[in-house]
């Protein structure tokens, strides 16, 4: 049958605007926090699935000494640690980005999803560069595919938070909004994952015989960034502050001189 204009109308309003409508934050976090568990778990098996050394090897090859058994799986021990910091501290940005939302829309629930499917393929990225531990073209490639899923992983969850900013009165806290005290913080702390993986990426390109050392060095040097970003953005804000109240202060000097001067003095 024909449908009426109204109906017409309403359908097409409703696919319209089906992206801002809102979305539950609760299951939003409760998905992503699942997602982020179940990833650290596959990371974890797999270290231990072919990283600990057999106890006849460790008898016959290495005299009985495990320490030394187990500094020849090294490179991947490295890898596990630096993929499991790289899962630990998306899921902390990821946890402050909602700790400063108050209503989630369905744009930012679809942005969410991809980023958690780069957050599924970190197991694989630790899988790629634990293997490839021999300097050649395979374990180029393997640290450029950690750094490309790094990048979309995080790269997504800073398009949630430029999503949140569009609608800032309805989504986001007063503290965290353009302007707030949390606001150049938080920009930084998403920027820096995909800025750093980015930039690994490329160095890799260019310095193909650093590659592993470059690639283990971003992550082991990202935590510490993280804390310095903290010092530098308050540093930063103090120091901007500071300016505006001397040059308001001057202002403030300039008007109380103009209003003790005579009126001929003022004319002339």
């Amino acid at each position: 049958g024909q449908r009426r204009e109204g109906e017409e109308h309403h359908s097409l309003e409703t696919f319209t605007f089906y992206l801002s409508e809102p979305l539950s934050k609760e299951r939003v976090e409760a998905f992503s926090d699942g997602v982020y568990a179940i990833v650290a778990t596959l990371l974890i098996l797999d270290i231990c699935e072919d990283n600990v050394p057999d106890p006849r090897e460790v008898e016959e090859k290495f005299h009985g000494s495990l320490l030394e058994a187990l500094s020849e799986y090294g490179p991947n021990y490295l890898a596990y640690f630096g993929s499991f910091v790289t899962i630990g501290l998306l899921w902390f940005v990821h946890h402050s980005l909602f700790l400063y939302v108050t209503k989630a829309t369905r744009l930012m629930g679809l942005l969410n999803i991809l980023s958690l499917a780069f957050i599924g393929g970190l197991p694989l990225a630790y899988q790629l560069t634990s293997e490839f531990a021999e300097k050649s073209h395979n374990e180029i490639e393997a640290i450029q595919v950690s750094c490309v899923i790094t990048f979309f992983a995080s790269i997504f969850q800073f398009a949630i938070w430029t999503t949140a900013l569009l609608n800032e009165e309805e989504t986001l806290h007063a503290f965290a909004r353009y302007g707030g005290k949390e606001h150049a913080f938080m920009f930084a702390k998403l920027a820096l994952y995909p800025c750093v993986s980015l930039g690994a990426f490329f160095l890799t390109c260019l310095l193909s015989e650093f590659s592993t050392t470059i690639f283990h060095l971003m992550q082991i040097v990202i935590p510490f960034a993280f804390l310095a970003l903290r010092i530098f953005v308050r540093i930063s804000l103090t120091a901007i502050k500071s300016v505006m109240s001397l040059s308001r202060r001057k202002v403030v000097l300039l008007e109380e001189e103009e209003a003790c001067l005579s009126p001929n003095e003022t004319l002339s």
